[in-house]
């Protein structure tokens, strides 16, 4: 029997959700899903961000071999962001572009 434990949330996910809702995205929470899916899906200006979060402040972001997996097949932007500035810079600066 194969168990299945729950998806651990980085401590900082609940952080950059509120900042992200606080300059007008909308803010999907995946992080239940698991098997590699990044945990947030943010919309912003007509444009959908798919972001995983991750908590490394002295070192950089690992990702798992499941998320390196589904990062590889999606045919879509993916962002890995481990501070709350980075999340708006990867929203802000691509909507800065059109």
């Amino acid at each position: 029997m194969v168990m299945i434990m729950p998806k651990r949330t980085d401590h900082n996910q609940a952080e950059i959700i509120q900042a992200l809702r606080s300059i007008g995205c909308s803010v999907q929470d995946l992080s239940q899903i698991g098997r590699g899916t990044p945990d947030l899906l943010c919309g912003y200006m007509n444009k959908n961000f798919v972001i995983e979060v991750k908590n490394c402040k002295d070192r950089a972001p690992r990702l798992t071999v499941c998320e390196e997996e589904w990062i590889r097949r999606w045919k879509g932007q993916v962002a890995v962001i481990t501070t709350i500035e980075d999340a708006i810079a990867i929203i802000l600066q691509d909507s800065l572009l059109d």
